[in-house]
């Protein structure tokens, strides 16, 4: 077997804004593409957002803008494969920022291998995670159905990837019923929660994404990054707090 190779895991400590996580991960991007720096895992959660993948067509939301916006969530085009999901407190979300060459030939292994990661994690829960043809992302038991636990979303732009995956742990489900998730019609969204009957962690959750992704794609984590979303924030406080002194 190869070495592993060396990647970064970054994972951010409280909820963050969509956009805020976007800047970060083109910047990432930006970063591996020159090769000033290697690959990075972004493990985080986010405040509540709709975001509009690249094939959501109208009736995966009937535009209902304003309906969205009263669950609290704002609403984000974004450029990733796939339709209309929901992120919020409570579902890991992981962005890997990879040379893909690395690691597999191509867009689809990518995704198989993003799919083992997560159903590896599940498993160490007791879950059994499975795919389905033609309906990516994982999917569980649940409700005697199969729901959908695990979403999927990817872009290579030159050689590295960006975006990811996201797995719901104690979400709230209910903002999901306003759409089609991810242009399925009919399709049962669930969660680790509520699979177990019980609340789980989502540190403890992100800690066994990154073994398995280590696993996976044959890596080891170097020293953890520092949460620098909160670093940039504690800066433009002690800056604004500078400009105050008399």
């Amino acid at each position: 077997m190869p070495s592993p190779h060396a990647g970064r895991l970054i994972r951010l400590s409280e909820p963050v804004p969509y956009a805020e996580a976007w800047t970060l991960q083109q910047q990432l991007q930006q970063e591996r593409i020159a090769e000033r720096q290697g690959d990075t895992l972004l493990l985080l959660e986010h405040t509540p957002v709709y975001t509009l993948g690249r094939s959501t067509q109208p009736t995966h939301w009937n535009s209902r803008e304003e309906a969205l916006y009263q669950t609290g969530a704002s609403l984000q085009a974004v450029s990733r494969g796939g339709s209309i999901t929901y992120h919020g407190p409570g579902q890991v979300v992981g962005y890997p920022i990879l040379k893909l060459s690395h690691y597999c030939a191509g867009p689809k292994q990518y995704v198989r291998m993003l799919e083992e990661v997560l159903i590896q994690t599940l498993a160490h829960w007791g879950i059994d995670g499975y795919r389905l043809d033609k309906k990516p992302g994982i999917w569980v038991r649940a409700h005697q159905a199969d729901a959908k636990i695990a979403a999927i979303g990817i872009r290579i732009d030159h050689g590295v990837t960006i975006h990811g995956f996201a797995l719901n742990v104690n979400l709230d489900l209910s903002p999901f019923s306003y759409i089609v998730p991810c242009g399925l019609t009919q399709c049962t969204i669930t969660s680790m929660a509520e699979v177990r009957q019980s609340a789980l962690s989502t540190l403890a959750i992100m800690q066994q994404i990154a073994l398995a992704f280590a696993r996976t794609f044959n890596m080891h984590w170097m020293d953890l990054t520092p949460d620098p979303l909160r670093q940039e924030r504690q800066d433009r406080h002690l800056a604004a707090t500078a400009q105050l002194r008399p």
